[in-house]
């Protein structure tokens, strides 16, 4: 495969019979496989395969922290290791984590902090490890979940879980779970997570254009899109 700049991007994201070129329609979830335990030496762990993105990621804790300085003494610390292999994107990327990494790290963990109970463990820390072994629009979306299935995989209490997804705007129209080739050529993207022990939206990002019309519409069209993924 040889790497798409902007320029040879294709002009029409929609097929001649109305499709997306992927063959979905404009609402449909790219295929969606969710495996736990799946790292032994870790105490839990989750893989997730979204469409080509291809996703482990293992939990560890509770344990001292490192280094001590960092420890709260009232409640636990949750650290999230977001990291994409060399080979993940077609243009190889470089082995030391980047700005972008260490960005979704943090926006990983503020997403999955209040569904822990980490006043339980005061002094101590959780860490996730997640590496993105393929990667094909949305790897935050799908890491979140990963992440959520891995610590309720190591017996973490958890107030529920975690679901993420993107919606956006393509050939100025909207659509649900935004392959690569949309996010990259598509005109807004809109990363969405709830924490359902309360219903509430814990990641809301957006990159583009919309009216405030499409933007209300964008996000009931994430909501059902998330509660396909939950009951999954």
């Amino acid at each position: 495969m040889t790497l798409l700049i902007p320029d040879e991007y294709p002009k029409n994201l929609f097929r001649e019979d109305g499709k997306r070129l992927d063959g979905r329609e404009n609402f449909d979830l790219r295929s969606i496989r969710m495996e736990v335990d799946v790292i032994k030496n870790a105490d839990g762990s989750a893989y997730i395969e979204w469409g080509n993105n291809k996703i482990f990621a293992s939990v560890y804790g509770p344990r001292e922290v490192h280094p001590h300085h960092l420890a709260k003494p009232d409640k636990g610390i949750l650290r999230v290791f977001y990291r994409m292999a060399t080979f993940s994107v077609f243009d190889r990327k470089r082995p030391a984590p980047g700005r972008r990494e260490k960005e979704i790290s943090m926006i990983i963990s503020d997403c999955l902090e209040p569904v822990l109970f980490l006043e339980l463990y005061p002094g101590t820390s959780f860490e996730i490890f997640i590496e993105v072994v393929d990667a094909d629009g949305g790897t935050r979306c799908a890491s979140t979940i990963v992440a959520a299935l891995a610590l309720a995989d190591a017996g973490v209490p958890m107030r529920s879980l975690v679901t993420s997804c993107a919606v956006g705007k393509i050939d100025g129209k909207l659509v649900t779970d935004l392959s690569g080739i949309e996010d990259k050529a598509g005109e807004a993207d809109l990363p969405t997570a709830i924490t359902w022990f309360n219903d509430e939206i814990s990641l809301l990002q957006f990159d583009g254009k919309l009216s405030q019309s499409e933007l209300n519409e964008s996000l009931e069209m994430a909501q059902d899109a998330l509660e396909k993924i939950y009951d999954m």
